[in-house]
């Protein structure tokens, strides 16, 4: 808390929503400032928290039935001992969420919410309102939930509320207290004091990398601007019709979560002003890969799963098909002229130009598709299955992108054997630990392929909503293996050092003893993130680890294998040989463990690590 918000927060006026106003109305030109504002913290109570199950039932108590004004529900939520903190908050959130509110009750319930909102004096009792809202709020409402929205505390709830009313309203909020990086501050200030003019040259001024932008800012920011309505105004501006595809290619971004794509109103308006009118853009390179990257989410990704109506899509893709074949954009890819970024995009292109537009027959109800995403923007190889023309992943979890095909394919786990297998098809960017996996069963039953006994988090991706029970999937076998047989043997998605890759990781796990001669044991092996024109290999090291029998805690290797321009084959071979004749503790570098084991076994500590 700054030294201002301290001073404030000593003379707290009765009713938060007037704190937060005050403190609004004291920032430089009304502008909130990076991260919204914090309240002071209530001292702590001297009796014994409830735990989890106490405050649940203290919650319900208090609210159902509920009270008819606000300082009765102050009261009960004092008596009995609802705190101004995270678990209490989140609980009544979720009680009221899920409270009963018969027939004829709505307006009463309303009436409450708002003298809760307006009047609250405590953390639970405006909590309890802005969730309320969330329910009943009407237009009269987005005053009071935007300035209360910009307290930290209330901001979450506050932004449920506005979703539903005003999503531009929602979406300046979100910005503000959460779009923290100083390069976005100038188009903020811009959508704060709605200054169409200033939006627009802000739109296309801040730098649109992933770095700033993850799948939700760039939505929040999308509906800020009213993106579609600014589009119409200036339908010549190519700058501002570039910026708009780059927002719509971050929010469907698999390595964030898609649901944001999904959850943006006006997507199917923006893909159909910015597909009908790509003619319009300069043809670069960046620009391919704007509707490059816009053509495989309609093709395979998250862009499926919007409410097209019928044949739109398709047609929408066909048109930039036709685009991107004009020899004008067609020939991009062999001008290499730039930095590595464009070199790697370059590659990218030639490689994956075409793969949104070829449209096989189909064959049955699966479909596997390698996509690798755009390189510069450090997007992952993923391997998208497709039931019934529907992308699996974003559709039964969109917590994290499919898993690669090295994982998937060359080990043969979609494979139908003769007993079920339990398959991961993807884990949420986090960690599984954190936020789940998507898991099927596969398994042969005579003339057919079953896919079923699927797993994953049991709530929606974004929501508290409790997620359904997905049916089992049956193939037609010999449909089924072809089809899996098919996606095997496509290469034509790779490039050298992934292929490198690839074939190092194979000769490795024919041949284990090329490191356990060394005390070294395989890990993670694939083309580099930083520079995917590398091949990174990775291994642990411990004194004994060859012969079973590790001594002490593991230390971790990189050994990065830069593309020499020759084939693949010969590069995994030599460096299959390297690992045969030396040892590459000499020539790798530590990347894991402790500073204390390295320094122990005489290796240095990276500075970075």
């Amino acid at each position: 808390m700054s030294a201002q918000e301290e001073r404030d927060a000593l003379t707290l006026p009765s009713a938060l929503y007037d704190y937060a106003l005050h403190v609004l109305r004291e920032s430089p030109e009304g502008v909130p400032p990076r991260r919204g504002f914090s309240l002071a913290q209530q001292p702590e109570p001297a009796e014994i928290p409830l735990s989890l199950e106490e405050a649940q039932s203290a919650i319900q108590d208090a609210l159902n039935p509920l009270p008819d004004d606000s300082a009765t529900l102050h009261r009960h939520f004092a008596r009995l001992g609802i705190r101004d903190c995270h678990m209490h908050l989140m609980l009544i959130r979720s009680a009221v969420a899920g409270l009963p509110l018969p027939a004829g009750q709505g307006e009463a319930a309303r009436s409450l919410a708002r003298q809760l909102t307006r009047t609250g004096t405590s953390a639970p009792a405006v909590t309890a309102g802005l969730a309320l809202l969330t329910r009943l709020g009407t237009p009269e409402d987005i005053p009071y939930l935007s300035v209360l929205g910009l307290l930290r505390k209330f901001t979450r709830p506050a932004v449920d509320a506005l979703d539903a009313l005003d999503p531009r309203s929602a979406a300046v909020v979100w910005l503000a207290v959460y779009a923290r990086r100083d390069e976005l501050r100038p188009l903020f200030r811009a959508l704060w004091r709605d200054e169409r003019d200033a939006i627009r040259a802000e739109l296309v001024a801040f730098p649109a990398d992933p770095r700033l932008l993850n799948t939700t800012v760039a939505r929040r920011i999308a509906e800020a601007a009213r993106l579609p309505d600014l589009l119409g105004r200036h339908p010549s501006d190519t700058a501002l019709l570039a910026r708009a595809g780059r927002l719509l290619v971050r929010m469907g971004c698999s390595r964030d979560a898609p649901t944001d794509l999904l959850a943006y109103r006006d997507a199917l308006t923006l893909y159909a002003s910015v597909a009908t009118r790509a003619d319009l853009l300069p043809p670069t390179l960046d620009n391919r890969a704007t509707l490059l990257s816009l053509a495989l989410d309609l093709s395979s990704g998250p862009g499926v799963l919007l409410n097209w109506p019928p044949g739109r899509r398709v047609t929408l893709l066909t048109s930039l098909g036709w685009l991107l074949a004009d020899p004008r954009w067609a020939s991009l890819p062999e001008t290499e002229a730039g930095g590595a970024d464009q070199r790697l995009r370059a590659g990218w292109i030639r490689r994956t130009g075409r793969q949104p537009f070829r449209r096989p027959a189909p064959t049955g109800r699966l479909r596997v598709e390698v996509v690798a995403g755009d390189p510069v923007d450090r997007e992952p190889v993923e391997t998208r299955i497709l039931l019934d023309g529907r992308p699996v992943v974003p559709a039964f979890f969109a917590r994290g992108p499919a898993h690669s095909p090295e994982y998937l394919l060359d080990e043969g786990r979609l494979r139908a054997g003769s007993e079920p297998s339990e398959v991961q098809l993807a884990e949420a960017s986090c960690t599984e630990g954190c936020c789940g996996a998507l898991y099927v069963t596969i398994r042969r039953d005579g003339d057919q392929v079953v896919w079923e006994n699927w797993r994953r988090p049991s709530t929606m991706p974004g929501s508290r909503a409790p997620a359904p029970e997905l049916a089992a999937y049956r193939f037609d076998a010999a449909a089924y293996d072809a089809e899996i047989a098919r996606a095997e043997t496509d290469r034509s998605w790779s490039w050298p050092a992934r292929t490198s890759a690839r074939l190092i990781k194979a000769g490795l796990m024919e041949r284990p003893d090329l490191l356990s001669r060394w005390d070294a044991k395989r890990g993670w092996i694939s083309s580099g993130f930083d520079d995917p024109d590398t091949t990174v290999v990775t291994f642990v090291y411990a004194p004994g680890l060859g012969s079973g029998k590790p001594d002490g805690i593991f230390l971790r290797f990189r050994w990065v294998v830069p593309d020499d321009g020759t084939p693949p084959e010969a590069q995994a071979t030599a460096a299959l040989n390297r690992l045969a004749e030396e040892d590459p503790k000499t020539y790798g570098q530590v990347c894991g463990g402790t500073r204390e084991r390295a320094e122990e076994l005489g290796f240095s500590w990276p500075d970075s690590a």
